[in-house]
């Protein structure tokens, strides 16, 4: 199965939602690269609050991105260009959070991500990121709850990481 990209969502619900994380999209044309993207090819871009994406690019990247910008604190968000350099535990608190994220969207939700980010290479220690999230991902939540994105209940609260 291949992964779900931005050509096959509606992009006024991506952008609604990012929306609620002060974050903005940018369309990039098919035939240019992406501006901020780290790991190049059709992966999404993020330079401070833009996301740019194309339509070949996958809605679990663009998710991805959209968390590193949603965990960071505010010093780092300002000065977020291509590299989100986040630690362990914060890049853990993004994966969860873009599957959090994922029930969201229309036409995606969280088994259609599970299946792309295993598909796409995401690696957890108990082999799938559904066995992760499900049985391994405690500290990925605790972690969220810490930074005031989540409540115990797994629901968002809407709001960015402020230190």
């Amino acid at each position: 199965m291949a992964v779900l990209t931005c050509a096959e969502i509606n992009l006024d619900d991506l952008q609604t939602l990012l929306a609620k994380f002060d974050l903005t999209i940018i369309s990039v044309e098919d035939d240019r690269e992406i501006p901020g993207s780290w790991f190049g090819d059709s992966e999404a871009g993020i330079i401070k609050n833009k996301l740019y994406i194309r339509m070949d690019t996958p809605v679990h990247s663009a998710l991805h991105e959209s968390c590193h910008y949603i965990c960071m604190d505010n010093q780092r968000r300002q000065q977020l260009d291509t590299n989100a350099a986040g630690d362990y535990d914060e890049e853990n608190g993004v994966c969860y959070m873009q599957i959090l994220l994922s029930d969201h969207i229309p036409g995606f939700g969280q088994q259609r991500i599970f299946n792309d980010m295993d598909e796409w290479g995401y690696t957890f220690r108990l082999g799938s990121s559904r066995v992760w999230f499900e049985q391994d991902a405690e500290d990925a939540k605790d972690w969220l709850i810490n930074h005031g994105l989540i409540d115990e209940h797994n629901q968002l609260l809407w709001t960015l990481r402020q230190n």
